[in-house]
């Protein structure tokens, strides 16, 4: 179903944890200029308020040009910067959505769905427009190709954050095609963009992974997932890839505490979180310690070595909020504790490996994977040489473990083992 392309997944920046609407050219390189250096970002994306007169929520939707004041010689300069760092260009876009306070609605009221008789409502401060109507899609179609091919973008956030309401067409003897109409039209102009621009990556967001399906990653090649923190994001994620991979899931490592739970979570434990997925970075990066950037840059080199695996891999879903992808040649183990009043000590058999042929258990004398009940350290009794040198200190590629508060986590990269090998189980 997924689009045709790499099985990796691009490491992006997303520019809205750091600035939300209040954002500049200025503001903008530099944090690219950051990011190029202190931990080796593949792709800059530009999130929401580079267009029209969108300052806040309330206006500028459906004004889809660079907004003259933050951005007066368009995005272009920003855009050749960032490329200049060696990074790809990205855009945030909501096409589906309309502020009453843009031009666009001021001009085309009628490309509203609504129903005869009852009132428009908004949600967000903002109204759906109607993809079912052919010139709404070529609307849609001519801004989104113009802006993908003359700024290069390789990378396209489209979001959509306003369900539908009195959904219709006025005058329509049946109103309830709608539904149908516009979610094919959404697909059909979701289609162009990459047909234009070979290579581009998709990413759909509908308020969080309310879009996460198979119709739209059809067109789509990931699906962000949640704006909560890491803790509460081990449900989501693992719930995301009962059905779906792991490289279809968006999942960034933000700031500390989150702006959501206001909860504190360590910079490791954050980034072992998202590396199950398509990571992302969406934190301001200004503001963190030279501590956490320097963890931050070890960790994004452990990610980009797990990140064929994870993405290329088979992924076994283990209980205690673990989580195994096996290749034919490797083997990436992650374990979460995401709410740990007390440390356990639980034992997670391993799956994905073959078992002993006559009872399918581990037999005696197999060494086990443990986790200090209190630090959170990664011991493999007897096995490091077994293994070689893929399991090493946390601060290494090999294997890592983080502890903050009331979180935990580790992760483990080792050659597979032959099938005639027992797997270790986890502790």
């Amino acid at each position: 179903m997924l689009p045709a392309g790499p099985a990796e997944r691009p490491l992006i920046f997303n520019s809205w944890e750091a600035t939300e609407f209040d954002i500049t050219e200025q503001q903008q390189t530099e944090l690219a200029a950051g990011l190029g250096v202190e931990v080796f970002v593949e792709v800059f994306v530009v999130d929401d308020a580079w267009f029209g007169t969108r300052t806040s929520d309330m206006a500028g939707l459906g004004e889809w040009w660079p907004n003259p004041d933050r951005f007066p010689d368009g995005l272009g300069p920003l855009a050749d910067h960032v490329r200049a760092l060696g990074m790809g260009f990205g855009l945030w876009v909501e096409p589906e959505a309309v502020n009453p306070d843009s031009d666009l609605f001021r001009a085309h009221p009628d490309w509203n769905p609504c129903q005869d008789g009852r009132t428009r409502t908004q949600r967000r401060s903002q109204h759906v427009l109607d993809f079912a109507r052919r010139d709404v899609r070529e609307w849609a179609v001519e801004w989104l190709v113009r802006t993908v091919t003359e700024l290069d973008v390789v990378f396209l956030t489209w979001d959509m954050n306003r369900p539908f309401s009195e959904a219709g067409q006025p005058g329509a003897a049946d109103p309830d095609p709608v539904w149908i109409g516009h979610t094919r039209g959404a697909y059909e102009v979701m289609d162009q963009p990459r047909a234009a621009r070979p290579g581009l990556y998709v990413e759909s967001c509908a308020g969080g992974g309310s879009r996460a399906d198979l119709g739209v990653l059809a067109y789509a090649d990931q699906v962000w997932t949640s704006d909560i923190d890491a803790a509460d994001r081990v449900a989501i994620q693992h719930g995301h890839c009962q059905p779906l991979p792991a490289r279809t899931m968006g999942a960034w490592v933000t700031d500390s505490p989150n702006s959501f739970t206001a909860r504190p979570t360590s910079v490791r434990y954050r980034f072992h979180v998202s590396m199950t997925g398509a990571m992302g970075i969406g934190g301001d990066l200004r503001n963190w310690s030279e501590e956490d950037l320097a963890w931050s840059r070890m960790l994004v080199e452990q990610y980009k070595r797990i990140r064929p695996v994870v993405h290329g891999g088979i992924q076994y879903r283990l209980e205690h909020h673990a989580v195994r992808y096996p290749t034919e040649d490797e083997v990436v183990v992650f374990r979460f504790q995401p709410s740990a009043p007390a440390r356990t000590a639980a034992r997670t058999r391993l799956k994905g490996s073959t078992p002993t042929p006559a009872t399918g258990t581990r037999p005696p004398g197999v060494p086990t994977m443990r986790r200090d009940a209190v630090a959170g350290v990664v011991r493999l009794p007897g096995i490091a040489g077994q293994l070689g040198t893929a399991l090493t200190t946390s601060s290494t590629i090999g294997s890592g473990v983080a502890a903050s508060g009331t979180s935990a986590s580790g992760v483990v990269v080792s050659p597979r083992r032959s099938a005639s090998t027992p797997s270790c189980a986890l502790d």
